[in-house]
Order: structure tokens, then C-alpha cells, then sequence
């Protein structure tokens, strides 16, 4: 076991909202098995950030005072001299009360002498903003959570502040938080009291009150701890290694029926499980297997039988694909902390003939390369025989991109038009309409990775992963390198080769469904 940390600072809190396992193993997990070394793109993301708020900062000229010191002992002395002088502000200051630590990217200075938090972010202010439909979106738990504690610690240290602290997003428009308004939906908490529940879970974990446990997701992958939380889930034959079961799905499971394994799962009397909740619903336990329907224990046994017992795919309903001359499988590759996409792909299949590759890059990070490599992919698409090909890709992602895409330059292609493209019988995502509601694999997830590793697929590249791709087109328009340039179109192909083999493999698997 480690020293315990001290602190509750807003990154153990970002790092609670990501994985609330991670706050928890970081302290008494078995330090042995956790990566020393940083994932590329991970530390990508942070230099762009660190660069985002560089500029930022720059912008704002001298009237910024800048707090560096030989340790954060130093550096809270500095904060608070600058505090109790007026500075109007004051760029990463160090608040420091009891068990609680706090960097706030900026503490400005009110007109009535109290300070506002204001964290500088190379992402949006809100989440799910529709600016088509007049969606402002909502507020990110994450941040609210952060300026919470910001402003909390100026409080503590008897600092006035205001109810509202500010979010200054990429692009630089300040998104106002409200702590002391209702989260909102379902949920009548406040910022503050959702900010307290949150807290009081993470102090829990941190001085080993609580525990919990790891739950494999799609959003692992980036974590040092991904191998060893890999390893214990299988271990433990964990729920989770099953698609589609979540952590709180997999607690409920764990809670409600002692269900804490795979094998459990097999073994689950469904009808009676519902009788059960029913039961317990109308003695006013609404708790009971919460979100959890017949459906969902259905697709969970389903799953653990196929993983443990079949251990290959099953068709589940039939789909008919189209048949045409070309078949074309589409991936694109784009970096989203930039919203630039600099590579479209394609594998030609053409009827009784060797696939090829295709693709359109862009070769430098300007807007201009950007809309070039996309103006000569629509070119060679609206240059097919129209009707005698499909065109195959996996998951929303293309068709989301697109209509940005569309949006920025309506001059290629319109929104509708995009719309309409992805709307064709003989355009298919081969995820969404088949894979996943239609088959079964004996995996935990259905990302094309895993199933066509499943099916004896091998990507050329020794580290294949989209995020990589982010960090070696970065790291190409650096250097020039046109090595690395290959190494991402080798990487491409392989996807939209990847997406054939899939296809291929589902479309025999409906030959052999009845009827």
C-alpha cells in the first residue's frame, strides 16, 4: 500500500468522473502493474492544452501575474500575497485548506473585490450544443464539480466570491457555471450539493472506507491502469467483459440478484427476476434492479452463453445485403482536438477482381488542405456508375464528421446532400445496422478491432489505434517524414480491410440462418 494522498484536489475529481475505480487503485491498487509510461496521444492532449492556455494567457498581455514557485508550499504563499494585494489576475495560483487543494487556471478579480474561478479549457464550455436547433446544451459535470472546489477554497481561505464562476472554452467565449442553479432533468440537486455528494464518495475511496471495483469499457484504453484492471476482470470473470454490461449495470446485478460473474449470468432465472422487482417496486423499492429490464438480463445471458459455451458469433436476424459490382469500405481518419480530418480511405472491391486502396489526405493542418482532400474524395465517389456499388464503414462517426463537414464547406457538399448519401439503401453502417443489433459475438466489445482480431485479422502496424494515428500525423507534419505518412495510410487500409473482413463474415453468417 502507498502513503495516502493528502489531497482532494479537481484533477482526483476529473479522474473520479472518468473512472471512480481509478481514485480508489491509484492508492491501493498494486502499483507494480501500473504503466510508467504516458500514452503518446495522452500526452498529445495535454501539450495541446498546455499550449492553448500559453496562448490564452498571452493574450491577455501584462496584466497577468504568474505564479511559480520551488514547491506548492511556496506557490500558496505566493497566491495568497496576491490575493490580499488585489491583483486583478492571477494565472495558476495554488488555494490550499485542510485536506483540500485547488490550481484554478485564473483567479480574476470582481469590481467589489471578491474573485471568480475561471478554467481555461481546449473543449467546449457545454455539452451537446445543437446550434441548428437552438440546443445550448448542458452543463459538463466535470467542470461544475472543479469550479465548485475552486470556489469552495477561496471561501475556506475567507475570500468573497460570487455564485457564478466561468469556463473560457476553445473558442475563447466564457460560459458562465451557475453553481447554486438545479443540474436539471431528472435530478433536482444543485451544482454545490451534487459537488458535496461527489466529494464525500471521493474522501471515501481515498481513506479506504470504501472500495469498488474495475469495469471494463471503451474508454480504458488511455489508462495505466488498463492491463492490470484487464487482468482482474478476467481473473473474476467480471460481468463487464461482456458487451454492453456497464459498471453501474454490472453493481446492480452484483446487488440485486449476486450475480458477480459471467457464469453467474448463464445461470440467471430472468422471469423470476422481474417477478421480483415488481414485487419490490410496489413496496416502494424503486430501487430494485434500477434500468435493468427482462430485455436487458436477456442480452446479458445471451452473451455470457455465446462467450462461455458457443465461443462464436451468432446471427441473430437476418440482413440483406446489397449486391453490386464495386463494394467500397470507407474509414476516415481526424484528429478531434483540432476538428480536422486529414485522411479519407477507401478498399475497392470490385466483383471477380484483387481490393485496392485509395485515399485522400491532407498534408498539412490548414483548412484549405482539409476541404482539398475532401473536394477530390466526393469527385471520385460522384465518379462511380451510380448503382453499381455500396459502400461499407463502421459506427456513426463518418456520418457525423460529414455533416460538420458539410456545414463548414457547403461549397463540396450541402448538409442535405451528406444526409441523403449516408440515407441510401446501398450505404450501410455496418456497425449500427447489422453488428450490433443483429449478431452476437463471443467478445467484450464489437469495436472493428476486436471482432476482427476475432475472425484472424492482423493489422501491419505493431500498435495499431486511431489514437496513435492522431500522434503520428502530428508528429509527420513536424518532421515531413513521409515514413510516418505511410505508416498512417498502412493503418487506414488496414481498417476499411478490416470492415471487408467483418462484412464478409456476418453475410455468411445470415446464409446460414433458417428461411
Amino acid at each position: 500500500m502507498t502513503d495516502i494522498p493528502r489531497y482532494i484536489t479537481a484533477s482526483r475529481l476529473y479522474d473520479y468522473f472518468q473512472c471512480p475505480h481509478k481514485v480508489w487503485r491509484d492508492i491501493y491498487g498494486p502499483q507494480n502493474e501500473k504503466s510508467t509510461e504516458v500514452n503518446p496521444f495522452v500526452k498529445l492532449l495535454w501539450d495541446r492544452g498546455v499550449l492553448h492556455e500559453e496562448r490564452i494567457i498571452e493574450s491577455m498581455g501584462t496584466a497577468v501575474l504568474k505564479i511559480k514557485g520551488a514547491n506548492r508550499k511556496e506557490e500558496f504563499e505566493q497566491t495568497m500575497a496576491a490575493l490580499k494585494s488585489d491583483t486583478p489576475l492571477i494565472y495558476q495560483g495554488v488555494l490550499i485548506h485542510g485536506d483540500n487543494m485547488g490550481i484554478p487556471d485564473l483567479l480574476r478579480r470582481n469590481p467589489d473585490g471578491s474573485y471568480t474561478p475561471v478554467d481555461i479549457k481546449s473543449g467546449a464550455g457545454r455539452e451537446g450544443v445543437d446550434e441548428k436547433e437552438g440546443d445550448p446544451g448542458s452543463l459538463k459535470e466535470h467542470y461544475a464539480a472543479q469550479l465548485c472546489h475552486y470556489t469552495k477554497l477561496l471561501n475556506l481561505l475567507g475570500f468573497k466570491t460570487h455564485d457564478t464562476a466561468y469556463i473560457l472554452d476553445i473558442t475563447k467565449a466564457e460560459v458562465p457555471y451557475p453553481l447554486n442553479s438545479k443540474i436539471g432533468g431528472k435530478d433536482d440537486r444543485t451544482w454545490w450539493q451534487f459537488y458535496d455528494q461527489t466529494v464525500r464518495e471521493v474522501e471515501a475511496l481515498m481513506k479506504g472506507e470504501d472500495r469498488n471495483y474495475p469495469a471494463i469499457s471503451s474508454t480504458c484504453g488511455l489508462c495505466p491502469w488498463y492491463d492490470s484492471c484487464k487482468k482482474w476482470a478476467t481473473e473474476s470473470k467480471d460481468p463487464t467483459l461482456l458487451f454492453y454490461v456497464g459498471r453501474n449495470a454490472r453493481d446492480r446485478l452484483a446487488r440485486d440478484l449476486d450475480i458477480k460473474t459471467v457464469e453467474n449470468l448463464i445461470d440467471v432465472d430472468i422471469e423470476a427476476a422481474m417477478e421480483r422487482k415488481e414485487a419490490e417496486k410496489e413496496g416502494g423499492n424503486k430501487d430494485f434492479l434500477y434500468m435493468i429490464s427482462d430485455n436487458t438480463l436477456e442480452k446479458a445471458k445471451r452473451r455470457a452463453r455465446i462467450m462461455l459455451r458457443h465461443k462464436r458469433p451468432v446471427a441473430l436476424e437476418r440482413f440483406d445485403f446489397p449486391k453490386r459490382k464495386y463494394e467500397l469500405y470507407f474509414d476516415i481518419e481526424d484528429d478531434p482536438t483540432q476538428d480536422f480530418v486529414y485522411m479519407h480511405g477507401l478498399w475497392i472491391k470490385e466483383e471477380g477482381k484483387e481490393g485496392y486502396y485509395k485515399a485522400f489526405t491532407a498534408k498539412d493542418i490548414t483548412r484549405e488542405a482539409e476541404k482539398q482532400a475532401w473536394k477530390e474524395f466526393w469527385q471520385y465517389i460522384d465518379g462511380l456508375p451510380q448503382g453499381e456499388f455500396s459502400i461499407y464503414y463502421y459506427s456513426a462517426h463518418e456520418k457525423s464528421t460529414y455533416k460538420r463537414m458539410a456545414k463548414r464547406y457547403p461549397d463540396i457538399k450541402s448538409e442535405e446532400d451528406v444526409v441523403n448519401f449516408f440515407g441510401k439503401p446501398n450505404v450501410i453502417d455496418l456497425y449500427f445496422q447489422v453488428v450490433f443489433g443483429k449478431t452476437d459475438w463471443p467478445v467484450g466489445s464489437y469495436g472493428i478491432k476486436a471482432i476482427a482480431t476475432f475472425l484472424g485479422f492482423e493489422w501491419e502496424d505493431e500498435t495499431p489505434s486511431g489514437a496513435l494515428s492522431i500522434q503520428w500525423f502530428n508528429d509527420y507534419i513536424k518532421t515531413g517524414d513521409e515514413k510516418i505518412l505511410e505508416r498512417i495510410l498502412v493503418y487506414n487500409k488496414n481498417d476499411c480491410q478490416a470492415t471487408q473482413v467483418v462484412k464478409e463474415a456476418v453475410e455468411k453468417m445470415m446464409k446460414e440462418l433458417p428461411g
